[in-house]
């Protein structure tokens, strides 16, 4: 707009020529007196300069698209034979393109006279060897800042070390420094940050770190504290926060004591530190609730203003009281204290809430209502650890404490606003994610909504566990969709279940217990389907006889297999495969568990009526006789079936008895 302007007032400049010594020709506008005096009346306000980060384009180009569900992760090579249909299959896959990373960074380290040619400009860090440091290295100062700049705990230990053996003098603000890095991460080196998938696939193991103390008593950490003279807030800070965070709670509360002994003023930080552990301290939820009044008191005494953080630590305090009533009551006092406090709730104050109102054994809440009625539609940004735990908590909370399809609905709208799926946490809190909302819609919707759910989600973004997928199983056996069968028999194949003996003989009932209507349109093609089913499972059965978790074959699941083929009226091929289903039956029913239904026996009968196969039905019903099941329904269809030659005759009578064919 303000270009636009500036041109329609060209026609009114004048131009004047100018001559400048070596620069050639070049022209100014000069205004008239009007334009000049209606110019400084407007005021130029040129916007401040924001700042942006390497990769906002990217983000900018890719919120203007939505999520492809066909599409595999963009993580994975987009290549049918590459991409992952296993959950153990995306986990390989993902954290082998991390192992090359690291391969790649291993070649780096150890040959780094190959790496010296920079030739980007300006030059780019993390494609040059790092500064390796050993005994003989002549380091100072100024070394070990750069190394605490650059979080290089391990080569910073080292320096550090080597400075004192060389009688160095560090100064305290350095110690302090090297004192916070060694507190943060308990002097073991963390994973590289560049190492995205294996934080994806292994926060999961970490979840069980917070069991037991894992501070290190009398490492560098207590060393550097005890040669910072005089103690300041921060060295008291740094090690407090460290004892709390790796559980040396008794140490961590005695030197909060101390400094306030001492009158030493610690920061708000410090104090939710301590608040954190106060159910390590104490035993009792009484006891607990009056350790954390008299923290928040000393804080208001020291005139601490508390934060979010405060109000998490607080109600993280308050989850773990048993006393439900106790808990429910503290924590709603809380939230209307911090609210006139004006500290606003993060998720993760909201899963706090959800684990303190939904508990097991403890009266059912709604208090997700309100939080989706308050949290609804906005987005939200990572402002404590504990805000990736919402969304899968509150979907567990939708289907095991209120069983909600309408709230479970809500929340995934909510994790699908913005950029709150950042939120979701890692690999196994996004399973258990989509493993309670698969679980809640299978029960809770028709089939026929609940597979475009499905659709959308399966196989590129969740693959069901088998526990799921028997979920899906029994909600196909309840509305009779034996029809969506062959497509999830295909997704199980991919997804490697078939090792599971209970999802294959829930395949076999309900296709079983579901007969095709041969004379509707959209079912006439099932029990040709059924019958691939069957056959499949047959062989798959069989090869894996040779794997170590192999499924061994049981009376009535061969005896469902048959049945399907024989269904199968109109292919030959078919009643031949069940032939030899029955032969396999035959020749191992002294290794094989229990027998075949007699309902299986009789419609294979029946089959070899219709083919013209006496030799196969007299074989059925001696296999009949054998294992004292029923055989007069076998010798009835087969004496009324065929007119039979004396040979058959004869093995019949042989079979029966004459008295059964007099009748």
């Amino acid at each position: 707009m303000y270009l636009s302007a500036q041109l329609r007032l060209l026609s009114r400049c004048r131009l004047t020529r100018h001559i400048a010594s070596g620069n050639g020709t070049h022209y100014t506008i000069a205004a008239s007196p009007a334009t000049a005096a209606k110019e400084e009346e407007e005021h130029i306000e040129i916007p401040k300069r924001i700042q942006r980060s390497s990769t906002d384009l990217l983000q900018a180009l890719a919120s203007t698209v939505g999520r492809d569900s066909t599409a595999p992760h963009y993580k994975y090579h987009d290549d049918p034979y590459l991409i992952p249909m296993s959950n153990v299959a995306k986990r390989t896959y993902a954290l082998s393109k991390e192992a090359g990373r690291k391969a790649a960074n291993w070649i780096k380290e150890e040959h780094r006279e190959l790496f010296l040619h920079q030739e980007a400009q300006p030059a780019i860090e993390k494609f040059a060897p790092s500064m390796v440091y050993t005994e003989q290295s002549d380091v100072d100062v100024d070394s070990l800042q750069q190394l605490i700049d650059q979080g290089e705990l391990t080569d910073a230990t080292l320096v550090y070390n080597l400075l004192e053996q060389k009688g160095v003098a560090v100064s305290d603000a350095l110690k302090q420094s090297l004192l916070e890095l060694v507190c943060f991460y308990n002097n073991q080196e963390p994973l590289p940050e560049e190492y995205i998938e294996e934080r994806w696939f292994l926060q999961n193991s970490r979840r069980r770190e917070r069991h037991g103390k894992t501070w290190k008593d009398g490492d560098l950490a207590e060393k550097l504290y005890e040669a910072i003279e005089p103690k300041t807030p921060q060295s008291y800070a740094a090690l407090i926060r460290g004892m709390a965070k790796y559980l040396q709670c008794e140490r961590a509360y005695a030197l909060l004591q101390e400094a306030n002994e001492r009158q030493i003023q610690l920061d708000t930080n410090t104090y939710n530190a301590i608040i954190q552990i106060v159910s390590y301290l104490k035993d009792s939820a009484d006891q607990r609730w009056q350790l954390c009044s008299e923290l928040l008191q000393q804080m208001a005494d020291q005139q601490l203003h508390p934060n979010l953080n405060t109000l998490n630590a607080l109600l993280e305090c308050i989850s773990s009281f048993g006393n439900f009533k106790l808990a429910r009551s503290s924590a709603l006092k809380l939230l209307a204290e911090f609210k006139q406090l004006g500290v606003v709730p993060s998720l993760g104050t909201y899963y706090y809430l959800l684990i303190i109102f939904c508990r097991e054994r403890a009266p059912v809440s709604h208090v997700i209502v309100d939080i989706l009625n308050e949290i609804g539609g906005k987005e939200f940004k990572i402002q404590h650890p504990k805000d990736t735990y919402f969304f899968a908590t509150a979907m567990d909370v939708c289907r095991n404490h209120l069983h909600d399809k309408a709230l479970a609905k809500k929340v995934n709208d909510l994790l699908h606003t913005g950029s709150n799926y950042d939120l979701v946490g890692d690999s196994f809190k996004e399973s258990i994610y989509y493993r309670n909302y698969l679980a809640l819609l299978c029960q809770t919707e028709s089939i026929e909504d609940f597979m475009q759910t499905y659709d959308l989600l399966v196989p590129n973004i969740y693959i069901p566990e088998p526990g799921i997928m028997e979920e899906i199983l029994r909600a196909v056996e309840i509305s009779g969709a034996v029809d969506q069968v062959p497509r999830i028999w295909s997704d199980m194949v991919i997804f490697d279940h078939t090792h599971r003996e209970s999802l294959l003989l829930y395949v076999l009932r309900i296709m079983v217990d579901n007969r095709p209507n041969a004379e509707l349109p959209a079912q006439q093609q099932l029990p040709e389907q059924c019958a691939k089913v069957a056959l499949d499972m047959f062989n798959k059965i069989e090869e894996s006889a040779k794997r170590i978790r192999k499924v061994s074959f049981t009376g009535q699941m061969l005896g469902n297999i048959l049945t399907l083929l024989v269904r199968d009226a109109g292919n030959t091929s078919s009643f031949e495969k069940a032939s030899e289903v029955f032969a396999y039956i035959d020749k191992q029913q002294h290794r094989i568990p229990g027998t075949p239904a007699d309902s299986a026996l009789l419609e294979y009968v029946e089959a070899a009526v219709v083919h013209k196969a006496p030799t196969q039905a007299l074989a059925a019903l001696q296999y009949a006789v054998e294992n004292n099941m029923e055989t007069s329904a076998l010798a009835k269809c087969i004496h009324d079936g065929y007119t039979l030659s004396e040979v058959h005759l004869a093995k019949l009578k042989s079979l029966v008895g004459e008295g059964f064919l007099e009748k």
